[in-house]
C-alpha cells in the first residue's frame, strides 16, 4: 500500500468521526488506567458496568487501596481473568502511592513496571492521559493492519512499528482510536461489513464481504 493511499484511509476516517474517544468509561488518570488493565480480554462494555460501581464508590487510588482483596473482587468478578486483575490493580494502586504520591506517571518504563500494564496498556494511557502520539495495537487494530494491508506484520510490535511509521503525522495522534472503533464496528473479524465501510475502495483485502 502506498503512502497516498494510507492518507486517504485515515482521512476518510477523520472525516466520519473527527474526535474519537475511548469506550472505556474513566474520570481520572487513574481511573482509565486501572479500565484499561482490565480490559484485557474483556470488552470496554464489560468493564464498565464492573467499573461504574467501583468507581463511584471508591473514586481514587487511596480509596481502591484500602479495600481488600475479596472486596475489589466483589466488583471485578464479572470480568474475565477478574482474580488476577484484582491482585494486580491492588499492586499497581499501592505503587502509585508509595512511588508517585498516587499520580499516573508520563513515563512508559514507569507505567510498564506497574503490575498488569505492559506496552498496549502504556500506549493507551501515553496516548489517552499524556496526548503522546502512541498507537496501541490491539486485536482489532492487528486485524484491520493486516487485512486491508495498511500495516502488515506478523506481531503486534511489528504492525505498531510500521503504523508509527505510516500514519501521516497529522492523524497520529488519533488513528489509534480510529482503527479500533473501525475494527470493532465495521471490519469485524468473521463479517467485515464491507458494504457500508467507509474505505471499501482503498481496501486491499482480496475476499472482501460484499
Amino acid at each position: 500500500m502506498n503512502a497516498a493511499k494510507r492518507a486517504a484511509i485515515f482521512a476518510r476516517l477523520a472525516a466520519t468521526d473527527p474526535h474519537p474517544r475511548t469506550e472505556l468509561e474513566y474520570a481520572t488518570p487513574y481511573q482509565l488506567l486501572v479500565a484499561v488493565v482490565l480490559s484485557a480480554q474483556a470488552t470496554d462494555k464489560g468493564v464498565n458496568r464492573a467499573t461504574r460501581p467501583l468507581f463511584r464508590e471508591h473514586p481514587t487510588p487511596r480509596a481502591i487501596a484500602a479495600l481488600d482483596e475479596e472486596k475489589l473482587a466483589g466488583y471485578l468478578q464479572t470480568i474475565g481473568l477478574y482474580r488476577t486483575k484484582t491482585r494486580n490493580v491492588l499492586a499497581l494502586t499501592r505503587i502509585l502511592l508509595d512511588q508517585h504520591e498516587g499520580e499516573v506517571p508520563h513515563d512508559r518504563a514507569a507505567l510498564e513496571a506497574l503490575p498488569g500494564v505492559g506496552r498496549k496498556t502504556a500506549n493507551v494511557v501515553l496516548n489517552i492521559v499524556f496526548g503522546e502520539p502512541t498507537i496501541a495495537v490491539d486485536t482489532h487494530i492487528f486485524r484491520i493492519s493486516n487485512r486491508t494491508g495498511l500495516a502488515p506484520g506478523k506481531d503486534v510490535r511489528t504492525v505498531e512499528e510500521k503504523l508509527l511509521r505510516f500514519t501521516p503525522a497529522e492523524y497520529r495522534l488519533h488513528a489509534h482510536h480510529w482503527l479500533i472503533l473501525h475494527g470493532r464496528y465495521t471490519c469485524k473479524a468473521r463479517s467485515p461489513e464491507c458494504p457500508r465501510c467507509t474505505i471499501l475502495d482503498l481496501c486491499e483485502y482480496k475476499k472482501k464481504n460484499l
